[in-house]
């Protein structure tokens, strides 16, 4: 079996590759900003129900330092990088979002090419594929690219493009044998295994917990985590995968008041805060002047953006679950671990 690191490991989907990683025989590593951390990453695996021991080892590493990163792929046969920042919130400076990820990547490339490591899997995003351009009708496909300078392309969206973009410059000019292969989810759904889950998991939180007054006219594809680990490990040994990009996603886009109807329809007494009620754009335009949460998603209402998973299909033989299952598997394991209000009431 291959040694593997993960970087990001406490992350949602960083802890989902280590656990499939792990089911599958793997050597695994991973790195924390601090290794305070490794007691955290290892109560979130064995939520997920792996008690790795020694087949986990942790190195501290962080994507805006050069120290640890050559420990850590020491030895490595591949590398999955998952760590990127993804705050819920707008940052002051887009840099503060910009910078870590592009040269996070590259500094985690440069290292895995000096330790002649086979191939790299970067998590990249569907943010890198569909965002500044017009809108169209045709699914999006692993051949577009965001324009950085559009209307609608945020700071996240940005970083998630030049960091991409740089990845791929990278492994043309300076990756010697590298090989380098990258996935770009949608959002990501799917069971939550700690509090400190990815943003749009937050979602169907805040609509369980009836913190939404309704739902905005915002669509966007979704994918289970549990399908996001698997096409990353299908990406890092399949020869298919080598430079090439692969899409994340199941099915057509979704929007709010779909997952509001599929909580409402399978999560039962659950669900009785999950509102259904379609939100007009000015009234979220009014709301986003208080909230700056709320500000970063102007620029989508009312747009539909669908996207093709026919590569990973065809080249990787990829299959992933369904939209509705990755919510309600998001809405029960939220109820699980108690992060919902009442959740032991709702649980019962």
């Amino acid at each position: 079996m291959s040694t593997v690191l993960v970087t990001g490991g406490s992350g949602f989907v960083g802890s989902h590759c280590i656990l499939q990683l792990l089911a599958g025989g793997h050597n695994v590593r991973t790195t924390v900003r601090n290794l305070k951390r490794e007691g955290d990453v290892r109560a979130i695996l064995k939520v997920g129900g792996a008690e790795p021991g020694d087949a986990l080892k942790f190195f501290a590493a962080d994507l805006e330092s050069d120290a640890g990163w050559a420990e850590a792929v020491a030895g490595c046969d591949y590398v999955l990088h998952v760590a990127s920042p993804f705050p819920p919130t707008v940052p002051k400076d887009e840099n503060e979002l910009i910078i870590p990820a592009r040269e996070g990547a590259l500094r985690v490339l440069r290292a895995a090419r000096d330790a002649g490591v086979k191939r790299v899997v970067l998590t990249s995003s569907f943010a890198a594929v569909g965002y500044g351009q017009p809108q169209r009708s045709a699914p999006f496909t692993e051949e577009n690219w965001t324009d950085v300078e559009g209307d609608d392309v945020r700071a996240y969206v940005k970083s998630k493009t030049l960091a991409e973009r740089a990845a791929w410059d990278f492994i043309s000019k300076e990756g010697g044998g590298l090989e380098l292969a990258v996935i770009n989810p949608v959002a990501v759904f799917g069971p939550v295994l700690a509090a400190d889950y990815s943003t749009s998991i937050l979602i169907v939180q805040k609509m369980m917990d009836g913190e939404l007054p309704g739902c905005p006219k915002l669509s966007f594809g979704a994918v289970d985590v549990r399908d996001v680990a698997d096409l990353h490990i299908r990406a890092m040994t399949n020869p298919a995968a080598k430079g090439e990009r692969f899409i994340a996603i199941s099915g057509d886009a979704l929007s709010m008041r779909d997952i509001a109807m599929t909580l409402k329809s399978r999560m039962g007494a659950a669900a009785a805060r999950v509102p259904t009620r379609e939100l007009p754009n000015w009234l979220v335009r009014v709301a986003s002047m208080a909230d700056p949460s709320v500000r970063q998603l102007l620029p989508e209402l009312g747009k539909v953006k669908n996207a093709t998973n026919e590569k990973a299909r065809r080249l990787l033989g990829w299959a992933p679950r369904s939209r509705e299952d990755s919510i309600i598997a998001t809405a029960e394991s939220l109820i699980r671990l108690g992060l919902l209000k009442d959740s032991a009431k709702k649980a019962a």
